[in-house]
């Protein structure tokens, strides 16, 4: 389905074409909510492919750990949501590609186990072998992770066992009219395994992988200014060219890039049991719960659950100048750490694009209705719905009950149904939409005197 931004009417596929610009104090806006797309140097688990993940799941088949591994504080952080939002209900998880990598090994007797997956969790697998003393010639070959059996097989022929979630089993062809040699182990750990060592070239085949997916927040976790740059181009040509409304969120300076669709982390935190995030890993967080706001809810000043300190401290001025950069920060006061405020890294405001633009809460609305209407009007309107007045009234009934909604639930105020305008187009089969909305953003400074009497009456205006 063909999306995207328009300038003049001569676009040559059938889609929905949508601009997003400022007018007067009066914005059209778009956006929507739920999920989280990372990719992510792992120890375990397929290259090269998006897994999807719901929060609640078991994670070892994913990334080879269980929720309360140290590995898994990624995707912990990333779900914790905040005190007023949830957190993501989806996590598309990519784990990249490398070189150097190695599966972990073992050959016991005629038979050689492999890790499924390259890497150092391998090395954490153990094959028990036992002997059946009730039944001469059978034997249980154990697949054991962490002290705890993960695969059992009962067999009396090493031919038939089978590759289950954790190895590979290969049997050594033996001699001519001999069998293969059954050896007994108490547990003999595989070795060996190395995780591989992705590359700038690697985070690039994870945008082609993600791209057909659908996601609120594109997360990068490294340093790379290469990596960056090329997430920040492929965040505003989703927005711009393929028609579907996202951000990104990244860390450090490199990230700060003027844009409405990227989310710029300037510090980390130090959660509650001691541990150190720097900005990078502060992205987690910061993008879950991003995912999980809705278009009516700001992050503004909104908690970090667990975490008792900002990594560093900012001074006043450090956070004020932070902001003006285009930087998202985190503050702290009496033991709680709170996002200064919910902002992107936007700093330039032009005719076209205000400086509501720079708020996130503003561009969830903005995302939530276009993606909204993107998906609507691509499944019940592009090919189906006559152009003519029926059919251009069908549409503008959709559009003002949507954005009735909407106000309804405080993401909009001051609508009314002459904001929306349908009219025909240049071409038989084109229509112009005009939509005028107005975001609500949070109340964010309050701006209060107090005047104390001679008679000592306290007035406050």
């Amino acid at each position: 389905m063909a999306g995207g931004t328009w300038t003049s009417q001569n676009k040559v596929l059938p889609g929905v074409y949508i601009n997003v610009q400022s007018q007067d104090s009066v914005n059209i806006s778009v956006g929507e909510r739920g999920t989280v797309a990372i990719p992510k140097a792992l120890s375990w688990g397929p290259v090269g492919e998006v897994q999807e993940i719901t929060p609640g799941d078991s994670l070892e088949k994913y990334i080879g750990y269980a929720i309360t591994d140290s590995e898994a504080l990624f995707l912990r952080e990333m779900m914790k949501g905040s005190d007023v939002t949830s957190g993501p209900n989806k996590i598309l998880l990519y784990r990249v590609a490398g070189t150097g990598g190695v599966a972990a090994t073992i050959t016991v007797g005629s038979l050689t186990v492999t890790a499924l997956y390259e890497g150092v969790r391998g090395n954490d697998i153990t094959i028990v072998v036992t002997a059946d003393p009730d039944n001469a010639g059978y034997y249980d070959v154990n697949t054991v992770l962490d002290g705890y059996i993960v695969d059992s097989q009962y067999v009396n022929d090493l031919n038939n066992l089978e590759a289950n979630a954790w190895v590979n089993f290969e049997v050594a062809e033996p001699a001519e009219g001999e069998a293969p040699v059954i050896t007994t182990t108490v547990g003999t750990p595989l070795a060996g395994g190395v995780d591989p060592v992705p590359a700038a070239a690697n985070y690039a085949a994870f945008l082609t992988a993600i791209e057909p997916y659908e996601f609120d927040i594109l997360a990068y976790d490294g340093t790379d200014s290469t990596v960056i740059t090329a997430f920040s181009q492929f965040i505003a040509r989703v927005n711009n060219s393929v028609g579907r409304k996202c951000q990104a969120v990244m860390a450090g300076s490199a990230a700060a890039l003027n844009s409405k669709f990227v989310i710029a982390v300037q510090n980390g935190v130090v959660l509650g049991d001691g541990t150190e995030l720097s900005a990078q890993q502060a992205v987690w967080w910061v993008a879950g719960a991003e995912a999980g706001a809705r278009y009516n809810q700001s992050l503004t000043y909104a908690q970090y659950p667990g975490a008792v300190s900002a990594n560093p401290k900012l001074t006043e001025t450090q956070a004020a100048q932070a902001v003006a950069n285009g930087m998202l920060c985190f503050i702290d006061t009496f033991g709680i750490v709170k996002i200064c405020t919910d902002i992107d890294s936007k700093t330039t405001v032009i005719p076209k694009e205000g400086a509501e633009f720079k708020k996130n809460r503003v561009m969830r609305v903005i995302n939530q209705f276009c993606n909204d209407t993107f998906r609507y009007f691509s499944s019940y309107f592009v090919g189906k719905v006559d152009n003519n007045d029926n059919g251009r009234g069908l549409l503008r009934a959709w559009i003002i009950g949507y954005l009735n909604e909407m106000q309804a639930n405080n993401g909009i105020q001051n609508f009314v149904a002459e904001d929306v305008s349908v009219e025909p187009g240049q071409a038989i089969d084109a229509v112009i939409v005009n939509v005028a909305i107005q975001p609500v953003d949070a109340i964010e400074k309050i701006y209060m005197t107090v005047t104390v009497t001679t008679a000592g009456a306290i007035t406050v205006a």
